[in-house]
């Protein structure tokens, strides 16, 4: 439950992830780097796209006879180009420096942010039934195999490593990198953002709906579900995931800002919540990360644990049966380059089939584009939840895919 002091929280810094901060060096090294990313992501692209337009697809056209048919034969097409291998290399380039750009402070600062970490958690524990936020964490849960043997996103050490006792260094690294990541991208202005903008969704979607529980699948450090508070006070808050750092991490900045959170390390193909337990059941950037038979065993835990009535729902990027060959294309840079391996084949899903296949009814089933709640209007953002217009294109977060269905 959110307190008054709390409240509009998104997107600043706690008291807890203020224990680390930058030297005037390392501040402007990251405005750099955040600097860069929006000229590759969004200057460059522009430039990309042009070039595939002008000269790419009329040559694939004058040998194949037709147009590309799908975002495989765009890739095969693009990648004897230069600017594509050179905007290519420079956006790996800019992922690593974005990591790189906030080790420094976090490994400077490493032991008074995990000292910290550990008296919020013993305090929290001696609560007892008063407790309001509590971190629940398991040592003997399998970290799976992709998350070992890659380091995702390019992350060093991966999310799971752990470089001693108590040890919040991925979660550090996750929070502050993915600020220097979205640094570039001025969306949030009246606060919006994933959850919020979800959150937001199924407020006008259904005026009625006052949910109890809540459950974030994948949760990391709570990015994505603290939001949801800010639109339902009156919501408890689960959180899981697989990597104990970042739960570490997650739990002291939630007490850090007086947001109860209730956070455990769990497997989301199989957790230990009873039956009807939820009211949401959501994933934000998750479902990509895993392989099809994984998203199958989450679709069903998913279903198991949520109340008659509650509802799936999970932000991801918008499949391939619903963006160009060439976007699609774009979309799955990272499946090659960024170590998301699974990231096109999910994106190649057929998601009401999946969902229907999980046990969820064929008319409870939904997917939709909304407007990121930090750039259009309450009236706007309003109408695109009751389907009486668009919402803005994909790209460069101005909308956000969801898909999900009702139990």
């Amino acid at each position: 439950m959110l307190d008054e002091a709390s409240k509009g929280f998104e997107g600043r810094n706690s008291a807890f992830d203020s224990l680390t901060q930058p030297s005037l060096d390392e501040r402007a090294r990251q405005q750099f780097v955040s600097q860069l990313r929006r000229h590759i992501m969004v200057d460059m692209a522009a430039s990309m796209r042009d070039l595939y337009e002008r000269e790419v697809e009329p040559g694939f056209v004058g040998r194949a006879k037709r147009a590309p048919r799908n975002a495989l034969e765009v890739r095969r097409a693009m990648l004897p180009n230069a600017y594509f291998r050179a905007w290519s290399a420079l956006r790996t380039t800019a992922q690593e420096m974005t990591w790189s750009s906030v080790r420094p402070q976090i490994e400077r600062d490493l032991p008074q942010l995990v000292t910290a970490a550990r008296k919020m958690a013993g305090r929290a524990a001696k609560r007892g039934a008063r407790r309001k936020g509590s971190l629940r964490l398991d040592p003997g849960l399998a970290i799976p195999k992709d998350m070992q043997q890659l380091d995702i996103h390019l992350m060093p050490g991966g999310f799971h490593s752990e470089l001693l006792p108590d040890d919040v260094a991925a979660g550090a690294l996750y929070h502050h990198g993915t600020a220097v990541f979205a640094g570039g991208f001025a969306l949030r202005a009246r606060g919006g953002g994933v959850a919020k903008s979800i959150a937001r969704y199924l407020e006008a979607r259904d005026p009625g709906f006052k949910p109890r529980r809540l459950l974030d699948l994948g949760c990391t450090v709570g990015g994505n579900l603290l939001p949801y508070l800010e639109v339902f006070p009156d919501c408890e808050a689960h959180g899981i995931d697989v990597c104990a750092p970042l739960l570490r991490y997650a739990h002291a900045r939630a007490e850090s800002l007086g947001v109860a959170v209730h956070y455990s390390q769990q497997n989301a193909e199989h957790t230990d919540f009873s039956d009807d337990s939820f009211d949401i059941v959501c994933s934000s950037f998750f479902l990509h990360e895993h392989s099809i038979a994984v998203t199958r065993r989450v679709f069903k835990e998913a279903r198991r644990i949520l109340k008659p009535g509650g509802i799936m729902v999970h932000m991801e990027l918008p499949p391939d049966s619903q963006t160009s060959p060439y976007y699609s294309f774009y979309l799955n840079w990272d499946a090659y380059y960024n170590n998301e391996p699974h990231y096109a084949a999910f994106r190649a899903l057929d998601l009401r089939k999946e969902v229907l296949g999980a046990g969820f009814a064929a008319k409870k089933f939904f997917q939709i584009r909304i407007p990121n709640h930090g750039t259009v209007s309450d009236a706007q953002f309003t109408a695109v939840a009751r389907g009486e217009r668009d919402a803005p294109a994909h790209g460069n977060g101005a909308s956000w895919f969801i898909f999900g269905a009702v139990k």
